[in-house]
């Protein structure tokens, strides 16, 4: 009688599994012949992108979960995923000697702005999308050369914590250091433990190439956050909005409300829902979310040695102590 149980119950979950992957096939077809009838209208129509928004700040900031928030307004396509793949393949970092993730307004070439609109109308349907990726904060000036009427949403976070996290980041180099595996430099970070870039390159990132860990990601919450604030100088502050990361922990709800009013976007009852619970099931946290939580860290002292480094950018920021 057993076997005969687990037989059924054998075919039962084949059949299950069966049907879930001929689902998944037909999902997978299905997204494919939409993007490619999205592509020939978009070829006929050539409707670039209106009012793009892009988020920026320093990595281990909550731009993702800004970014995931933002991404369920209906008004705004979003590929719910970062693109670095896709920047890159306009403008590869190897070409560039492997210098920067930095653009210019200079590097917006002719066609570009049709190029990006038509990726992001093949893969959300809509003409004014919201993007992502940990290198965008540095490239600003390049954004708003293509996309003159986009609007950024900086994202910022206080410095120890933001630190602790950049820390806790770079020991997962497959996920945060994917696309660094042909840097042409040697990284014996804290003497060899870390042997893989993380997160994004700027200018005067390979005199870092044997320092401590917290050294590291103090230059990079530095050199992030200076190149938006001095990007920021350019911006129209219709077009601006700021979101402090320590705000959404305080009230996930009128932090974002206030946000959404800024970038011009309405938020209803699913949005104000969605903020409700936010912080239940945060998007990419290595621990409890809480302010001021690298003061408890094993990182604690490490920090506290290269606040100074960071101080001045972080008073610019609005963190004066």
């Amino acid at each position: 009688m057993l076997d005969l149980i687990s037989a059924k119950a054998f075919r039962r979950e084949t059949t299950d599994g069966f049907w879930i992957k001929v689902e998944k096939t037909l999902c997978h077809h299905g997204d494919q012949v939409r993007r490619g009838l999205r592509g020939l209208w978009w070829d006929r129509d050539r409707a670039v992108a209106n009012r793009p928004l892009f988020v920026v700040g320093c990595s281990r900031a909550g731009t993702t979960l800004v970014y995931r928030t933002f991404s369920e307004a209906a008004e705004l396509g979003s590929l719910k995923r970062e693109t670095h793949d896709f920047w890159n393949s306009l403008h590869p970092i190897e070409n560039r000697g492997w210098k920067t993730h930095a653009l210019n307004r200079n590097d917006a070439q002719p066609g570009e702005r049709e190029a990006v609109s038509r990726y992001f109308y093949i893969y959300t349907g809509q003409r004014r999308f919201i993007d992502k990726n940990n290198q965008n904060g540095l490239s600003i000036p390049y954004l708003h050369a293509l996309f003159p009427d986009a609007h950024f949403v900086y994202v910022k976070r206080n410095p120890g914590d933001n630190i602790h996290s950049l820390i806790e980041g770079w020991t997962m180099p497959e996920r945060f250091g994917t696309w660094s595996g042909d840097l042409p430099a040697r990284l014996a970070i804290e003497g060899g433990r870390y042997t893989r870039w993380c997160f994004f390159l700027a200018e005067g990132w390979s005199a870092y190439c044997d320092a401590s860990i917290e050294e590291v990601c103090a230059f990079q919450y530095r050199i992030m956050n200076q190149a938006i604030l001095k990007a920021r100088e350019e911006i129209n502050p219709a077009q601006w909005t700021e979101i402090a990361y320590e705000d959404v922990l305080a009230n996930p709800v009128q932090a974002f409300q206030s946000a959404f009013a800024s970038a011009g976007l309405s938020f209803n009852r699913h949005l104000e829902q969605h903020c409700r619970t936010i912080l239940s099931h945060p998007y990419n946290a290595f621990s409890e979310i809480k302010k001021d939580k690298w003061k408890s860290s094993e990182n604690a002292r490490r920090i506290e040695r290269v606040l100074p480094r960071v101080a001045g950018v972080a008073k610019q920021m609005g963190y004066c102590g």
